[in-house]
């Protein structure tokens, strides 16, 4: 097995973000995004960037303030290098470690005018070899928040046993476990994953899912009237104590701590919904690290969704602080 390579950022934590980091991991990916909205075999140009959930996650909150390390298996290429130097510069201390086999690929287009299309190619990429031993155990019993996603267990065995044995050392340590269910049925069907994603919602603390995932995990707990607010109550009643679910344009409804919330959705222009899930993650997450209130926590959340959502990328939109004091309509900048 190659050795970890480390690479921290250029600033040092101060002695506030001490037991306040987020640590996360996942596959990261190179994002090849064709510029023209038609037929993908009509475009002529095309952005190269990075994309993959978890690292979305820890750029949002890292771009909000808080302290975040990423861990995970990239390829010795130039996208592997790519990404490296990506999430360094976002001052995300990042445990790359370099594999043989290639970095994962996404290759996107619009078809039609916000419809956006995605193929993967992350058969036996560098980030399927995951293993256990690559767990920097000691990063996560210093966290505050272990973060992790429905997509990594279904990329391989040894991934999914990574995810177990993260979550499992979190648990041991008292550190909060957050997980985003984020079926992929392009990785596998919904038979295979239902009761691998309710296993990691019973041991998490935090969860976020939308209407059809909390759907996928409740299976025949799934309440008889599936509203929001019962999806929220019935994924609580797994064991988490923040059950969050994200509706989109309808906005989000949460029970926290046995009580409930519901905030509506901003308007905006939506340039390209892609990662606006990721984009609410790490909002909530972010404001938890500060220790805000549950309705800060979830007003936070809407609001970088909100504004993901106008620019394109996957992280590209990613908000700072000083962002969300920005106006989000051209006539508020006129008042």
């Amino acid at each position: 097995m190659t050795q970890p390579h480390t690479a921290t950022s250029l600033y040092t934590d101060k002695g506030a973000r001490k037991g306040h980091r987020m640590i996360t991991f996942g596959e990261t990916m190179g994002l090849l995004t064709a510029e023209n909205v038609g037929p993908l075999e009509l475009s002529r140009q095309f952005r190269y960037g990075i994309g993959g959930a978890e690292s979305n996650v820890a750029i949002g909150v890292a771009r909000l303030g808080g302290s975040v390390t990423w861990f995970g298996r990239i390829g010795r290429d130039a996208t592997g290098d790519m990404i490296e130097r990506r999430l360094v510069a976002e001052q995300i201390t990042t445990v790359a470690i370099r594999d043989q086999r290639p970095t994962g690929l996404m290759i996107k287009h619009h078809r039609f005018a916000h419809v956006a299309h995605i193929d993967y190619h992350r058969y036996q990429s560098a980030a399927a070899a995951m293993h256990p031993t690559d767990i920097p155990q000691d990063d996560i019993r210093k966290a505050r928040i272990l973060h992790v996603t429905g997509i990594t267990p279904a990329l391989s065995q040894s991934a999914a046993d990574t995810v177990t044995a993260a979550v499992e050392i979190a648990k041991a340590a008292g550190i909060l476990v957050s997980i985003d269910v984020n079926y992929r049925s392009k990785l596998w069907g919904a038979d295979a994953a239902a009761p691998v994603l309710r296993r990691l919602v019973e041991h998490s603390d935090i969860v976020f899912a939308g209407p059809e995932e909390a759907r996928l995990v409740l299976g025949e707990d799934a309440p008889a009237t599936e509203t929001d607010a019962g999806l929220g109550r019935a994924l609580a009643a797994l064991g988490p104590a923040e059950a969050i679910i994200k509706a989109g344009s309808r906005g989000c409804t949460a029970v926290i701590d046995g009580e409930f919330h519901q905030m509506d959705a901003m308007p905006v222009d939506v340039v390209d919904t892609v990662g606006a899930g990721d984009a609410f993650v790490a909002g909530y997450l972010a404001e938890h690290l500060r220790g805000a209130p549950a309705e800060e926590r979830i007003r936070t959340a809407i609001q970088v969704g909100a504004l993901a959502v106008t620019v394109p990328g996957d992280c590209e939109g990613l908000p700072t602080r000083a962002d969300l004091e920005l106006p989000l309509h051209t006539e508020d900048v006129r008042r």
